[in-house]
């Protein structure tokens, strides 16, 4: 089950009170205030794993709550700190402050880090109340409160290349070819309910790929699942527009194309900009009259190449994967460049 979203309560653990106590020793009078300061508390951080590429275990297990820090004790013995709490999640993965909108950071490589609620500090031990004024302090500190709040965590899939396309356009039949991904496949609308990634491997290049489920219409304003599918495609370095290019449905390619393209405007404008490509599927299934020479055409205006692809017969498959390759080779050289 694939999780993007949870909520969950994350509290830092008190400081340690600090202690009154007064030296007791043999031969010494008037020995002073020896009380320790309190430990510490501990910080509830968040941290990327490897090993995780979901927020489902979150759903089950959202409330996060570090220890105290440890008493002051005699002798000027200072409390022990607290250990931090770790709340693991996946590459990728946003945290913000649910009460005031605040992005508290985000963890976008194995062992980032994000304090998410914050220990409190120890208390003062008597003996830090010392001074000319007053030899005897019998007063400490009782150790700050750890915060707490409530943190949404979203997760934005961190891919290569995102397939965008309509529902049955044929994205999970793509990338069930070309990866080890088995994404569900049906010959009915939103058969893919959830992104869905896959390893692809070209020679000694390898690289993400990402199954974006099918964007509709309206997608920018919520129509079906659009906005949380979006989302998906923020991170991703290029593109490509998956569109059914049989004409046995009766669809328009050209439409299609354009479709997809307006909902990134509205929704994410700067990932026009991105490197991108055009996959003609489903051309196994082909009909007259054929709509490849139209589709072409638009896509050449958009400054676009089309692959013509049948991920059923194979045909293909071996080009696009290479132009998929160089694709996200020239996007890393881009991201590389400064102002590109």
């Amino acid at each position: 089950m694939f999780v993007d979203r949870v909520r969950i309560l994350a509290r830092g653990g008190d400081g340690g009170r600090g202690c009154v106590s007064f030296r007791r020793e043999a031969y010494v009078p008037r020995g002073g205030p020896d009380g320790g300061n309190g430990g510490h508390g501990g910080d509830v951080v968040m941290v990327a794993v490897s090993h995780q590429n979901t927020l489902l275990p979150l759903r089950y297990h959202s409330e996060f709550r570090a220890e105290r820090g440890r008493h002051g004790g005699g002798s000027n013995c200072t409390g022990a700190d607290a250990v931090e709490t770790l709340v693991a999640v996946p590459p990728g993965t946003i945290a913000t402050d649910e009460a005031t909108g605040a992005v508290l950071g985000e963890v976008m490589a194995v062992g980032d880090r994000v304090v998410l609620a914050r220990g409190g500090r120890g208390g003062r031990g008597n003996r830090s109340f010392l001074s000319n004024r007053n030899r005897a302090p019998r007063e400490s500190g009782p150790g700050e409160p750890g915060e707490e709040r409530y943190v949404q965590l979203d997760l934005k899939l961190l891919a290569d290349v995102g397939l965008l396309g309509l529902p049955n356009a044929g994205k999970s039949t793509l990338l069930s070819r070309i990866s080890a991904a088995r994404p569900r496949i049906g010959d009915y609308p939103f058969t893919t309910l959830s992104p869905v990634l896959g390893m692809v491997s070209v020679g000694e290049r390898d690289f993400v790929v990402a199954d974006i489920p099918g964007i509709i219409e309206g997608a920018h304003e919520g129509a079906g699942l659009g906005l949380r599918f979006l989302r998906h495609v923020e991170r991703t370095r290029a593109l490509a527009f998956v569109i059914d290019a049989s004409g046995a449905r009766g669809d328009d390619p050209v439409g299609a194309l354009a479709t997809l393209r307006e909902e990134l405007a509205h929704s994410h404008p700067e990932l026009l900009s991105r490197p991108a490509l055009v996959v003609a599927a489903q051309r196994d299934a082909c009909v007259e009259p054929d709509p490849l020479p139209a589709l072409e055409l638009a896509a050449d205006l958009l400054g676009l190449r089309v692959f013509p692809i049948s991920a059923v017969s194979g045909q293909g498959l071996e080009t696009l994967l290479h132009a998929m390759a160089d694709l996200v080779a020239a996007a890393a050289l881009r991201a590389d460049v400064p102002g590109a």
